[in-house]
């Protein structure tokens, strides 16, 4: 089995520059450009890779989990994993400002985007986890908010002889201060079933 392993914030390579990046001993803190985002074609027509994600390698049978604390304030601020296998195959999964509330969702792009939300009230100021495990041909995401019991977000199709990249993103389509506090990048094994107690 595989141990639980801090990643370096030095370790990964964006996608795009971020405009400002600090690293210190409370973690990675990193403002996003005004217009940045992660999209494909499905009903708004554009497409955008504009995404900040810091990815190293997700070998199978491995997990990403990554913690920020949530501080949005703006149309579409948002946080989380970024799991990348080409630029048209990713999913994005952490918490979003959308409509006046944060909710906690996933963007799963095979070709082109879908979109899942829901509202997570109670959670602004706290840190919140998103993992993400591939298992088998699977990726099996879930998120808590600080010593909370996990909750399962998304299972989607991962072809499991894929190259994959993952790691913590953000982005930040309405404003130009947007500053993400991430505390912790870890790589464990993967979940070992996708309901618990199985």
């Amino acid at each position: 089995m595989l141990p639980t392993n801090n990643v370096p914030w030095t370790a990964g390579q964006w996608t795009n520059e971020p405009a400002r990046v600090l690293i210190d001993e409370d973690g990675l803190r990193v403002t996003a450009r005004e217009g940045s985002d992660a999209w494909r074609v499905t009903s708004y027509g554009f497409v955008h890779d504009s995404e900040h994600a810091l990815l190293a390698p997700l070998a199978g049978g491995s997990a990403v989990e990554v913690s920020f604390r949530l501080d949005f304030a703006s149309q579409f601020d948002q946080a989380g994993v970024f799991v990348r296998v080409d630029e048209t195959t990713w999913i994005k999964s952490g918490v979003e400002w959308s409509d006046g509330e944060e909710s906690l969702g996933a963007v799963v792009t095979r070709g082109v985007s879908d979109w899942s939300l829901s509202p997570v009230s109670g959670w602004s100021g706290r840190i919140v986890t998103v993992r993400a495990s591939r298992s088998g041909d699977a990726l099996i995401v879930r998120a808590r908010v600080d010593g909370e019991p996990w909750r399962l977000v998304r299972v989607a199709p991962l072809d499991p002889d894929a190259t994959v990249k993952a790691g913590p993103f953000c982005c930040s389509p309405t404003r130009d201060d947007l500053t993400v506090h991430f505390t912790s990048w870890r790589i464990s094994p993967a979940d070992r079933s996708l309901h618990p107690g199985a």
